[in-house]
């Protein structure tokens, strides 16, 4: 293929997710420390030198703790929300890279064509991407939507007709219901404004594939609550055709979708 989608790593403990197509390099999220972004990047083929943008899904710190210090020694553009920048601590660097946005917003680098949707997260201002673009192999739309309790109608109206998907895949309701996490913590996570559950990704994804997405990536699982095993077998359930492929991003590796 003409473009490379690759995450980095993802969980709790930190996101970042490369797009590489048509000459340009866009990082989605950039959480943990700029040194494993760094060092991530360098697994995965690339150099943060030859990233052209990076886009920020929201405050939260496992999806900007790399942020301050990148801003500090590299000079990339980092899109976010106006309410994810006041949700959190922005140092000069930070302040001086960051482009402001409204929560529906349509930004292009190069070649590529990002435009933002909204998600349903506990933080100031959660939003997923759409990627679009053309190559000698015709248009390309891929998305991203990794911190949502359900899946929204923006959701699904950007969503659909993507060729390539990373999904928020993030806890097994049994797993999370049964598991060690306090009662309080559970309510957050299994609400409309926490993370979305294997099934109600599996039922989006199988949606999805109706509308013709070819390529998965399932992300943000927990490691309490979900295990590859049981992310992968409820999606698959949903989506049997074995002509999709259906991906499980690592906490710690990167892992190419395409």
């Amino acid at each position: 293929m003409s473009y490379h989608i690759r995450s980095l790593y993802s969980g709790s403990s930190g996101n970042a997710v490369l797009l590489s197509a048509a000459g340009v390099n866009i990082l989605i999220d950039a959480g943990k420390s700029a040194r494993s972004l760094c060092t991530a990047l360098n697994a995965a083929g690339a150099d943060i030198k030859g990233i052209d943008a990076i886009f920020i899904t929201h405050e939260h710190a496992d999806h900007t703790g790399a942020l301050e210090i990148i801003s500090k020694k590299y000079s990339i553009p980092v899109h976010m929300t106006a309410a994810s920048a006041s949700g959190m601590h922005m140092g000069e660097y930070l302040r001086g890279a960051a482009v402001i946005h409204t929560p529906l917003f349509n930004v292009s680098v190069g070649a590529l064509e990002v435009t933002s949707f909204t998600t349903s997260h506990d933080s100031a201002c959660c939003v997923g991407y759409k990627v679009e673009f053309d190559d000698d192999e015709g248009h390309h739309a891929v998305g991203l939507a990794t911190d949502t309790g359900c899946v929204t109608e923006s959701m699904r109206q950007s969503l659909t007709g993507c060729e390539s998907v990373i999904l928020e895949c993030n806890h097994d309701p049994d797993l999370l219901r049964f598991g060690p996490y306090p009662y309080q913590l559970k309510q957050r996570i299994g609400s409309r404004y926490g993370h979305l559950s294997n099934d109600d990704c599996a039922a989006f994804a199988a949606l999805l594939a109706e509308s013709g997405t070819r390529r998965f990536l399932l992300a943000h699982l927990s490691r309490e609550n979900n295990t590859p095993t049981h992310a992968l077998a409820a999606v698959r359930a949903a989506v049997p055709d074995e002509s999709i492929d259906i991906l499980v991003a690592s906490p710690d590796v990167p892992v190419e979708l395409i």
